[in-house]
């Protein structure tokens, strides 16, 4: 009798280990639920953005509405933030334009920029011209470089840096100015082309 219970759980090991192991390793490596869940609080970034936007004073129909839209609700709800806290500007007046700009990461960084470095009360007008440059970062390093250097109004080095940068991005390169082009030929009535061929022997 001991035995055959000795031959049982010989069988019974070898059947069992090999779908232990198998386990083990993809235990070790699939990743857990808590790593690809995007459902959880703080990998769901319109819940992230939600959240944010409420603490800031934003009212829920409109925090709701502006993170639905957004492309990279996080990012809104960030840029939202930042301006609230580094400048003088209220939430509700940077979201409409944080929800509209390419990279809100980047018009924050503008406004701020340009906000922290005024010695008057910031003014409103920031968030519009950031939100017109193409590139809002570089837009403020003119504002910022032209005020330390000349008496500018912060309106007036504004205008200044957003009337050079409209000006570079309508300048339209020429693809090859030393090619003349070439008007196209139109097709001769009636003509059909031909091709002769001989039998290769």
């Amino acid at each position: 009798m001991q035995r055959f219970d000795f031959k049982l759980f010989k069988i019974t090991a070898k059947l069992t280990l090999p779908a232990l192991a198998i386990t083990s390793i993809l235990g070790i490596t699939l990743p857990s639920n808590a790593i690809s869940n995007p459902f959880r609080r703080n990998q769901n970034d319109y819940r992230v953005c939600a959240a944010r936007l409420l603490s800031v004073g934003i009212p829920a129909e409109t925090a709701g509405n502006a993170c639905a839209a957004a492309l990279r609700p996080k990012e809104v709800s960030s840029c939202v933030g930042q301006i609230q806290r580094r400048s003088q500007i209220p939430a509700t007046d940077s979201l409409p334009f944080c929800g509209q700009a390419r990279r809100p990461n980047d018009l924050a960084t503008c406004v701020v920029g340009i906000g922290t470095r005024s010695a008057e009360t910031v003014n409103p007008a920031i968030l519009s011209y950031c939100n017109r440059s193409l590139l809002p970062v570089k837009f403020a390093q003119c504002v910022v470089g032209l005020r330390s250097e000349i008496d500018f109004s912060p309106t007036q080095a504004m205008e200044n840096c957003i009337s050079a940068s409209d000006r570079i991005s309508n300048v339209v390169p020429l693809s090859n100015p030393a090619v003349p082009a070439v008007p196209p030929v139109p097709p001769s009535e009636g003509f059909s082309p031909t091709f002769e061929t001989t039998p290769m022997r």
